[in-house]
């Protein structure tokens, strides 16, 4: 329970930030103004693993990369958080980092990534992570 509170919480949070005017606030000194989202995405359904290595390259060739042609970083990661009953629970996860510039169809594609994911996967959800950041190339 108190996860889906904190999920309502993080949710409600990026929608007042996205309909706050300008999609970016932020003056980078050195390269552009840009959007960077997070996706963190769990690994296990219930007690077991189903997005196995196999699995997540499939799903990365055939939702991820055809939206983000233009590159984007994966990291493994090691997830936890606090259960209903107070348990801690721990799982193998994925973050999915993206760059895009502001104004373009990125938040429509992430998604529809997190939407896919859910559904292939039969996962509860898929955490979402929004800011403003400088990016330059050198």
């Amino acid at each position: 329970m108190k996860r889906v509170i904190l999920l309502l919480v993080i949710s409600v949070t990026l929608a007042v930030l996205a309909c706050s005017g300008s999609e970016t606030a932020i003056t980078c000194d050195d390269g552009d103004a840009w959007i960077e989202y997070q996706l963190f995405m769990g690994r296990n359904s219930g007690e077991a693993e189903v997005v196995t290595d196999e699995a997540w390259r499939e799903f990365l060739a055939e939702e991820v990369t055809p939206r983000f042609p233009d590159g984007l970083t994966v990291l493994d990661a090691n997830g936890q958080w606090r259960g209903d009953n107070d348990e801690i629970l721990r799982e193998r996860s994925k973050v999915l980092l993206i760059l895009a510039p502001p104004g373009d169809d990125a938040r429509d594609n992430i998604d529809e990534v997190a939407d896919a994911y859910t559904s292939q996967f039969r996962q509860d959800s898929v955490l979402i992570s929004k800011k403003e950041t400088c990016v330059a190339f050198s």
